[in-house]
């Protein structure tokens, strides 16, 4: 085996362990996903931030990709509230600043891969901002671990209507109509900007779920 394959496996199983070992004694996890390139005082970083202090205060740890934009918005709101944990999991980039000051826990991971399946692997809940390519990708991975299994029952959150409602006009009216998808498959997203119906919504699965 060469050593660059070596060093390659070893990066992969150091994602995994390291992530499993920050995460698998946490309970009641919430990740949010979201650009990158937000303002601090976009709406949606504000309303980011409101709904990771809101559920932080009802002992809810909020997941992000720890870097700046909606994900150090929702940081520095589970953060302020002081009542659960705040958690980044970044990976280094050579455009973009990957770690913001708001988390309690923190990782670094190698490869975007094993990041993306430790940002939902522990988590109740996925709420997804507005974003680019990154989002799409997380949004869609996350999308596809729920349809076919992987992950159960795993709820995902939409908020943005305007930014969002043509990208479910399109999965409604092109996938589901092609037969692409099943008509189930539409009720893993939730399209809102109300966040207190988020809120409420994830706090009645967290207490279902311990019960």
């Amino acid at each position: 085996m060469k050593k660059q394959e070596i060093i390659y496996k070893q990066k992969i199983a150091d994602d995994f362990n390291n992530g499993r070992e920050l995460l698998q004694n946490l309970q009641d996890n919430v990740t949010m996903f979201g650009s990158a390139r937000t303002h601090s005082s976009d709406k949606y970083s504000i309303l980011a931030q409101t709904l990771a202090y809101n559920l932080a205060k009802n002992d809810i740890n909020i997941i992000t990709g720890g870097g700046d934009g909606i994900m150090a918005a929702a940081n520095r709101g589970a953060y302020k509230a002081n009542n659960a944990e705040s958690i980044g999991l970044n990976i280094q980039l050579p455009f973009e600043a990957s770690n913001n000051p708001y988390t309690t826990k923190s990782l670094t991971f190698n490869y975007f891969f094993s990041r993306k399946y430790m940002l939902v692997k522990y988590s109740k809940a996925c709420v997804v901002f507005p974003g680019g390519f990154g989002t799409l990708d997380e949004l869609f991975e996350v999308l596809t671990l729920t349809q076919t299994g992987k992950s159960t029952n795993l709820k995902v959150y939409l908020v943005g209507c305007d930014y969002w409602k043509y990208l479910l006009k399109f999965i409604k009216k092109s996938l589901y109509k092609e037969g692409m998808i099943n008509e189930e498959d539409l009720d893993i997203i939730t399209l809102t900007d109300d966040i207190d119906l988020i809120q409420k919504e994830i706090q009645e699965l967290v207490t279902n779920k311990k019960k």
